[in-house]
This record gives structure tokens, sequence and C-alpha cells, in this order.
């Protein structure tokens, strides 16, 4: 393996290592309810304005929780809503947290594996098109396989899921504005390899509320 090879690939261990801890807490909170999923969102919530204020110190064209709550807190309400319906509740987030790792993974294995063409070099030069469309084709797939499982329409399914998959590179790219803006690398430094909260959750700040919509919309599940 070659140096720009190894260099492609340097930060996939430390990638795994934090998933391997993040997505099993992440699955036993969500399975243990709504009162202990509202709590740990709300936890989070409040991590990640202390991290945009961090950030924005030096910002002062609206006050700092104010610009953060706009961002940050419509998510946190999407999240707890969406939880807060029994088992139903639970397969929703569970969707949309599926589709925002798919998407993520998506992009980051094709991405470092093809290359090509940057997507927005003056926002994100790690991120490519080929990455991209990576990131939504895996998007797409868990939407079938949900429809399949649940035996939804597949056309439909796949189309939210897609647009989800969107949605949640827009955030990832939004959350890499705003780091450029203020002139930091990440957004903190709680999550090894990852940095802060805001840079593991900006896609799902993007799609959570976004689901919600369609939930209410719609009023019946994502896949059906």
């Amino acid at each position: 393996m070659d140096a720009d090879t190894n260099g492609r690939w340097r930060d996939l261990g430390v990638r795994v290592a934090s998933a391997a801890v993040l997505i099993p807490v992440f699955l036993v909170c969500l399975w243990a309810g709504e009162l202990v999923w509202t709590f740990v969102v709300l936890l989070a919530g409040l991590l990640m304005m202390r991290e945009w204020s961090a950030m924005a110190r030096s910002w002062s064209v609206l006050p700092l929780l104010v610009t953060g709550g706009l961002w940050i807190m419509p998510a946190v309400a999407a999240l707890i809503w969406l939880r807060d319906q029994g088992q139903g509740g639970l397969v929703r987030v569970l969707f949309v947290f599926c589709v925002v790792w798919a998407s993520d993974i998506g992009a980051y294995m094709v991405g470092r594996l093809i290359g090509g063409s940057k997507l927005a070099p003056g926002i994100s030069p790690g991120k490519t098109r080929s990455g991209a469309v990576g990131g939504l084709l895996c998007a797409v797939l868990v939407g079938l396989g949900a429809a399949w499982i649940a035996g939804g329409p597949l056309a439909t399914t796949a189309a939210i899921a897609g647009g989800m998959g969107l949605v949640a590179q827009a955030g990832d790219l939004l959350e890499s504005a705003v780091k450029r803006h203020f002139g930091v690398k990440d957004s903190g430094s709680l999550i090894p390899g990852h940095g802060g909260l805001l840079d593991r959750l900006d896609a799902v700040l993007a799609a959570a509320p976004v689901a919600a919509v369609l939930v209410a919309w719609r009023g019946v599940e994502l896949w059906r």
C-alpha cells in the first residue's frame, strides 16, 4: 500500500473504533424509551449549543443562543417528537439515523475509493462528487430495504430516503461552512476521530426536521 493510499485511509481506524462505541450506546438509549431518549437528546442539544458558543464567540450578528438555537433546536424537537410514539417512534428514529449513516458511510467509502472532482472545494476540500453520489445511492438502498421489510412502496420510500440523504449531505456542508467561517477544524474534541458532537450530528440536524415534517404531512410511516 503506497503512501497516498495510506493517507487516504488514515482516519478509518479511529472512525470505526468510535462508531463501535457510539452506535451501541445510541441503540440502548433509543430502546430504553421516550424518557431516557428525551434526556439524552436534550443533553446532546446542550452540548452542541456549548460547542457552537465556543466557535462563535466573536460573531455578534445575533445573540449566540439565538443563532445556534435556530440550527440545533429544531432537530432536538424533531428527534424527541419522532420517538415519542411507542415502538413506531423507535423505528422512525432508527430509520432516520440509518439513512444518515448510510449516506455518510457511502460518501466516505466511495469518495476515498474513486476520488475525482471536488464537490465544494471552497467549503470542504475533502468531499468529492463521487462521494456525494455514493452517499445518495446508499441512502436509497436503505429506503428500499425498509420498504421491502415493511411491505411499503419501493419507489416512494426510495425517494424519501434519497431526499433525506441529500438533505443530510447539505447539513454536513453547512457545518463545514460554519467551521470555515469561524476558522476552526472541529467543533470540539469530545469524540475521537470525529471532533465534537456537531461534527458527528451535523447531518442529523438537517435530516431530522425534514423527517418530522414528512411524518406529520403524510400521516403515515416514512416507508409506507
